[in-house]
């Protein structure tokens, strides 16, 4: 059946947010700049905070960016809806002294940020982007553009190349940028270019690196869509464009809550293990007139939306997934299970996501691991675990997930946008 529409719209955008998001500090700063542009106002941490009543806001720190629409008739014990997703994908970042080379080649020194499919790194052409420090005080973004390949070793030299590649992530990931002798160049100066500034002004430095190529819809019937960083910009773009359009003036406070660090762990000031959204919603609240007690009443009965990506079935490696549980690209977004709490959908929660799914008019499938392959864990757990408040964990199933470039299904990424704006609602 051919994708709506609707669906290629969404997915287009999606294709512009994550060219404008190489990096988390980007990806913070777009989920700003759509917000501002849809009538949000954006705060900052260190001055005071205005009424919140029919207030629509948005706050970044760092890599992670949290917002959020106050009905007009909202009151101490109004509960919150919390869509939570993450701005970092695997990948590559920046080390300390970071021009390198060898033989006649300039390098980048770099340290694997996560756990990325390191293969499917190879033969692309990249980009630095990230923040950079200056000595004024201040910071600022910085995006190369196309300047990066990590070339592989050809066939001829390498006979057992298809019979199981096997990178050093020390030696063989480091990528080239250039001809030349390391002494007499800095990569810091492309960044500094990039930026439109002195080099001799940096002082520090967050920098990642990011497939340049654009997401693409193909295949039959326009279902696929490939992209980098779709684990987990999907999810932070999703609750951007249910956000902007969400009407505030009743039901629940909804948030967007876009953490960093989700792939190391979320144990940062901007990760969901971080004070981040305690802090903005304790702000909220008392912006509202609420005490600790009635703050808490709101908590017990609001709602956290874990959403990340999970695992479609493989074609080629079926056995690695449940016999029975087989989700597939654009049948619907997933409500993911687990009994170890890897994931923090219980029995309520799943009633709940299908009520919104219902409300939504999009169709939801279910995803649990093979007991022998067990699963990763999310910011579900780590939210629920913070604040107590009851989570539910969901996504959209990908293909390829943590390769540069991951595969989902067009109607789902979607489909995942309309349960987005039902959850909002209520």
């Amino acid at each position: 059946m051919p994708v709506a529409p609707s669906a290629l719209a969404h997915a287009d955008d999606l294709a512009d947010f994550v060219s404008a998001s190489p990096s988390s500090y980007h990806a913070a700063e777009e989920v700003a700049r759509r917000l501002e542009s849809a009538g949000f106002s954006r705060l900052r941490e260190e001055d005071p905070w205005p009424a919140q009543q029919g207030g629509r806001f948005v706050v970044v720190r760092d890599g992670a960016a949290i917002a959020w629409t106050v009905p007009s008739d909202a009151v101490a014990t109004t509960p919150s809806h919390v869509l939570g997703a993450h701005t970092d994908s695997p990948g590559f970042k920046l080390k300390p002294q970071p021009t390198t080379g060898s033989a006649g080649w300039l390098q980048a020194a770099v340290e694997v940020y996560g756990g990325p499919l390191l293969n499917s790194w190879l033969d692309r052409e990249l980009r630095l982007a990230g923040r950079l420090a200056l000595a004024d005080g201040s910071v600022v973004l910085a995006d190369t553009g196309a300047l990066l390949r990590l070339p592989q070793l050809a066939v001829h030299l390498d006979r057992e190349a298809n019979s199981g590649l096997a990178l050093d992530k020390q030696f063989q990931t480091q990528p080239v940028w250039g001809l030349g002798d390391p002494t007499q160049a800095d990569i810091l100066a492309e960044l500094a270019v990039s930026a439109g500034v002195a080099a001799s002004a940096i002082r520090g430095y967050d920098v990642v690196i990011a497939d340049t190529a654009r997401g693409a819809v193909f295949g039959k019937d326009s279902a696929f869509f490939a992209s980098g960083r779709l684990d987990d910009l999907a999810s932070v773009h999703a609750g951007v464009v249910a956000l902007a359009t969400h009407d505030a003036e009743s039901g629940p406070i909804a948030v967007l809550a876009a953490f960093d660090h989700e792939e190391l762990g979320s144990g940062s000031r901007s990760g969901a293990a971080g004070p981040f959204l305690e802090d903005v919603l304790e702000r909220v609240y008392a912006g509202l007139g609420a005490d600790g007690s009635e703050r808490r009443r709101a908590y017990a009965s609001s709602w956290c939306l874990s959403s990340d990506v999970g695992h479609s079935v493989h074609p080629n490696y079926a056995a690695k997934h449940d016999p029975v549980v087989h989700p597939v690209l654009g049948s619907g977004p997933i409500l993911k299970l687990n009994a170890n709490q890897r994931y923090a959908t219980d029995a309520v929660g799943s009633a709940a996501w299908r009520s919104w799914c219902e409300s939504a008019g999009v169709r939801p499938q279910e995803f649990v691991s093979n007991n022998n392959v067990p699963c990763g864990s999310t910011i579900g757990p780590i939210t629920a675990t913070r604040l107590g408040i009851r989570t539910v964990d969901v996504g959209i199933p990908i293909l390829s997930m943590h390769s540069a470039r991951e595969l989902a299904g067009v109607s789902d990424l979607h489909d995942l946008s309309l349960v987005a704006g039902a959850f909002f609602r209520g």
